[in-house]
């Protein structure tokens, strides 16, 4: 019985359609979950929440990205994060949830988009989140040296990474602002022949020493389009708890590193500044 009156409660929401600098963003009500909803810009799916529940995750990368901020610390130690793109800020309510007291920063720089989200689906009052709506790499450069644990790169413009966030220099930004032993982790989205994901890979060895890249076998055997999270660090990287992890998801995964992950980048050069593109687009049949 319960459950049927949530079901009530969710079909009777309706959908929030709005025009944002990136696009039109859509919050497209969950079904199955009272209070739970989808962000899409122009038809791309960009996150899920579920207001009553923010540790629950349901899109596959952003379960690895919970994942990565699960190991980043011991259990229950609070965390500084610096979330560049925010979406829906999904991973920023996940970390308030499992770990309270963390102190977060999100860069997002679609201002209509952060006001959209904020009127529908409010953080809590009591979560350490501060939101900036400005560039990316602008809003990284005022953080300041050694201030984050871990540090999440999700950044999508017309369902594309902007060229200026795949590049050496990007990343030495990202390694300023990390305490030593912190964690990079960054949503990659590719297909065949996977060109930017060894080129991300090759860039990312560059600039830190530990590596790992996790994703669906088939997007890493180059037979369909989809994302890969890149986990990067100055430490030895707790490879075996998050392969245990990904493998036991409801979307399974795997995890690449050490030889195997260099074999995959198969002699990629690192991606600078002035080398720099935006990741390729997204076949049309993604999002169908």
């Amino acid at each position: 019985m319960a459950r049927n009156k949530q079901r009530d409660r969710a079909a009777a929401a309706v959908p929030v359609v709005e025009t944002v600098d990136g696009g039109l963003a859509e919050l497209i009500p969950d079904r199955e979950r009272p209070r739970g909803w989808t962000l899409l810009i122009d038809g791309a799916p960009q996150s899920h929440v579920d207001l009553d529940d923010p540790a629950r995750l349901t899109f596959e990368y952003q379960r690895r990205l919970g994942h990565i901020a699960d190991l980043a610390a011991p259990p229950n130690r609070p965390l500084q994060v610096v979330h560049l793109g925010g979406g829906a800020f999904t991973l920023a309510r996940y970390v308030a949830a499992t770990r309270p007291r963390s102190t977060q920063q999100i860069v997002e720089l679609d201002g209509p988009l952060v006001q959209l989200v904020r009127r529908e689906l409010p953080l809590d009052a009591g979560a350490r989140i501060r939101v900036r709506s400005t560039d990316a790499r602008a809003g990284l450069a005022k953080v300041q040296d050694g201030w984050a644990d871990l540090v999440i790169a999700d950044v999508f413009s017309g369902a594309r990474t902007p060229a200026h966030l795949t590049s050496t220099e990007f990343l030495a930004e990202v390694r300023r602002v990390l305490r030593p032993g912190g964690f990079y982790a960054a949503n990659l989205a590719d297909g065949p022949p996977l060109t930017h994901l060894r080129g991300q890979i090759a860039t990312a060895a560059a600039v830190f020493p530990e590596l790992a890249l996790t994703a669906d076998p088939t997007v890493l055997r180059g037979r369909r389009f989809g994302n890969a999270v890149l986990l990067a660090s100055d430490r030895e990287l707790p490879v075996a708890e998050l392969t245990r992890r990904v493998a036991t998801d409801p979307h399974p995964g795997r995890v690449e590193h050490g030889r195997a992950l260099a074999d995959f980048a198969g002699g990629a050069s690192p991606v600078t500044d002035e080398s720099a593109k935006p990741s390729p687009v997204p076949p049309a049949s993604v999002f169908r």
